[in-house]
C-alpha cells in the first residue's frame, strides 16, 4: 500500500513539474512578442499572411501539408522517445516540452496582435483542436519518457530491482498510442483547420 501511495505521489509531482514547464513556456511565448526586433516581426507577419492567403485562395497543398506535419512531428516524437531510454535525456525532454508550449502561445499572440479582434477567432481556430492535441501528446510522452529514464538511473546507479523489460513494453505502447494521436492531429491540421479558418478569412 505504501509503495502505491509513493508511486502516485511521484506521478503527481512529475505531472506538476511538467505542468509548470508548460505554463512557463506559454507565459514566455505570450511576452516574447514584445522583445523581438521589428524585422523579425515583419517576417513572421508575412509568413502568416502567406499561409492564410493560400487557405483563402484554396491553393493550399494538402498533400505537402500533411507530409510535412507527419515528418516534423514524427521526428520530434521519436527524438523524445529515444531521450527516454537514455540517462541524460531528462533536461532535453523538459526543454522540448517548453519549446512546444512556447511556440503554441507565441503563434496565438502573433495572430492576435496582427489581426486584432478577428485574430482572436483565427488564433483559437489555428490552435484548436490539433495544436492542443499535440500538446497533450508531448505531455503524455514526456511523462513516460522521464519516468522510464528515472527507472534506468535507479537500476544503473542505485541497483534497484526493477523489471525494465516490462516497463519498456509499456513505454513502447505509449509511443504507438502517441503515434496514432499524432496522425489524427496531422489530419485535423491538414483538413479541418484550413476549412474552419476559411470562415474567418472572408
Amino acid at each position: 500500500m505504501k509503495l502505491k501511495k509513493d508511486k502516485l505521489l511521484n506521478q503527481k509531482i512529475l505531472y506538476l513539474v511538467l505542468g509548470i514547464v508548460i505554463l512557463i513556456g506559454v507565459g514566455t511565448g505570450l511576452f516574447y512578442q514584445f522583445f523581438i526586433g521589428k524585422e523579425m516581426k515583419v517576417e513572421i507577419i508575412n509568413q502568416m499572411n502567406h499561409f492564410f492567403q493560400t487557405i483563402k485562395d484554396g491553393t493550399l497543398n494538402f498533400s505537402n501539408t500533411f507530409t510535412n506535419s507527419i515528418s516534423s512531428n514524427g521526428l520530434s516524437l521519436l527524438f523524445v522517445w529515444i531521450l527516454g531510454i537514455s540517462i541524460i535525456g531528462i533536461p532535453f525532454i523538459l526543454i522540448h516540452l517548453f519549446l512546444k508550449a512556447f511556440v503554441l502561445s507565441y503563434s496565438f499572440i502573433s495572430i492576435l496582435s496582427n489581426y486584432h479582434f478577428k485574430g482572436l477567432f483565427l488564433g483559437i481556430t489555428y490552435i484548436f483542436p490539433h495544436q492542443v492535441l499535440n500538446l497533450v501528446i508531448w505531455l503524455l510522452l514526456s511523462f513516460y519518457a522521464i519516468g522510464f529514464s528515472i527507472k534506468l538511473i535507479k537500476v544503473l546507479f542505485f541497483k534497484k530491482n526493477i523489471n525494465l523489460k516490462e516497463h519498456f513494453k509499456k513505454y513502447t505502447k505509449i509511443l504507438l498510442l502517441c503515434s496514432f494521436m499524432l496522425i489524427l492531429s496531422s489530419l485535423l491540421e491538414t483538413f479541418l483547420c484550413p476549412w474552419l479558418l476559411k470562415f474567418f478569412l472572408v
